[in-house]
C-alpha cells in the first residue's frame, strides 16, 4: 500500500459508546503512525462532520465509531455519497446488523441459532414480566451491553418492575425481551472473511455489561476458550456464516452464550457486532495477536480491504 495516502480516522461522535469509540481512534493513529503514515488525520465527529471530510479530502476513512449514527448505515451512506471508501461493513448491512430484530429476520431462517424474542413498550412491563422469568430486556439498537438488564425472580427491579427501579426501561420507550440463556459468555471475530477463534469471557462480578467490557481487571479472556473442539468449530462456522449472510467486510464479532449442558444444541448467537472495538482491551485485536496478526497489521489489513471494497454493499 501507499503509505502516503491521506487516512482520515472516524472516531468519537455523540453514541453511548463515544469514550470507547474515542480510545479505538487513537490506537488506530498511533499505529499508523509507527507504521510510517505520512498524513493520518483524527476527525472527532461532529453534526459537521460531512463539510470537515470535504475539506480533508481523504483518500480512505476508517472507520473507528461504536453506536449510532457511526455503526447503523447512516455514516456509511453519507460516505458512499461522498464517494470515500471506509473500513468495515457498508451501508445496508450496517442498518441490518445493528437492529437486534433485523440481524433475527436474516440469519435465523438460514440455521443460526438465536434466543426468540419479543418487542415490548417499557411502559407495561410496569404491569407485568413480557415473559418468565429470568429474561433479558436490552435496546434494540445498541452495542457494547449498553441498556442491558437481567431480570431475575431475586433482582430488585420488583415483582412487576418497578418504574422508580434503575433499568433501560427509563431511558428507552421499547426494549427487546430475550430468555436468558444460562451458561458460558463467549465470542468468535472474523477478518477479511476468515473467522479467527474463540474467546471466553469471565467476568469477575455479575455479567458482560458495559463496565466488564471496557475496564482493567473486571473480566477473564480465556484465548483461545477451553471449550471442545467441535464447540469451538460449531462457533466459528456460525460468525463466518453470520458474516457472510449480512454481507460483513472488514472485521466482524459474533457474540455467543452456551448452555453447555446442552451441547451443540445449546450454541446460540446473541448478535453479530460490525464496528467492533479497537481499543488495549478489545477482543478482535486480541484474537487477531492470537493469529500472528499484530495491532498495527490489523489496521493495515483494513484498510487494504477498505480500498479492495470502493463499491461497498
Amino acid at each position: 500500500m501507499n503509505k502516503d495516502m491521506h487516512v482520515a480516522v472516524l472516531m468519537g461522535g455523540w453514541s453511548a459508546e463515544r469514550e470507547v469509540s474515542l480510545m479505538s481512534g487513537k490506537g488506530v493513529v498511533t499505529a499508523l503512525g509507527e507504521r510510517g503514515w505520512s498524513k493520518v488525520t483524527a476527525v472527532d465527529m461532529d453534526r459537521n462532520v460531512g463539510a470537515v471530510l470535504t475539506a480533508l479530502r481523504p483518500d480512505v476513512v476508517f472507520n473507528a465509531l461504536h453506536g449510532t449514527p457511526g455503526e447503523d448505515g447512516t455514516v456509511q451512506g453519507m460516505l458512499d455519497l461522498m464517494q470515500i471508501p471506509y473500513t468495515h461493513s457498508g451501508c445496508t448491512t450496517s442498518a441490518i446488523a445493528i437492529d437486534k430484530e433485523l440481524t433475527k429476520a436474516v440469519l435465523v431462517p438460514h440455521g443460526i441459532r438465536m434466543p426468540t424474542g419479543k418487542m415490548v413498550d417499557s411502559a407495561s412491563l410496569y404491569e407485568g414480566d413480557p415473559m418468565a422469568r429470568p429474561y433479558v430486556l436490552k435496546p434494540v439498537n445498541e452495542g457494547s451491553s449498553v441498556g442491558v438488564a437481567i431480570v431475575t425472580d431475586d433482582s430488585n427491579y420488583g415483582h412487576p418492575i418497578s418504574a422508580k427501579a434503575v433499568g433501560p426501561w427509563q431511558q428507552f420507550e421499547r426494549l427487546l425481551a430475550e430468555p436468558f440463556i444460562r451458561g458460558r459468555e463467549l465470542t468468535v471475530a472474523v477478518l477479511i472473511d476468515e473467522a479467527m477463534c474463540v474467546t471466553e469471557l469471565k467476568p469477575k462480578a455479575g455479567f458482560y455489561d458495559f463496565d466488564a467490557k471496557y475496564t482493567d481487571g473486571l473480566t477473564e479472556h480465556v484465548c483461545p476458550a477451553e471449550v471442545p473442539t467441535a464447540i469451538a468449530k460449531a462457533m466459528l462456522d456460525m460468525a463466518l456464516a453470520a458474516h457472510r449472510l449480512l454481507g460483513c467486510k472488514g472485521a466482524s464479532r459474533s457474540d455467543f452464550r452456551w448452555d453447555d449442558e446442552l451441547g451443540e444444541a445449546g450454541i446460540y448467537l446473541l448478535e453479530i457486532n460490525t464496528q467492533p472495538g479497537m481499543t488495549p482491551l478489545s477482543l478482535v485485536p486480541e484474537q487477531a495477536r492470537q493469529r500472528g496478526i499484530d495491532y498495527g497489521d490489523l489496521v493495515e489489513r483494513l484498510i487494504a480491504d477498505a480500498l479492495g471494497e470502493r463499491s461497498a454493499p
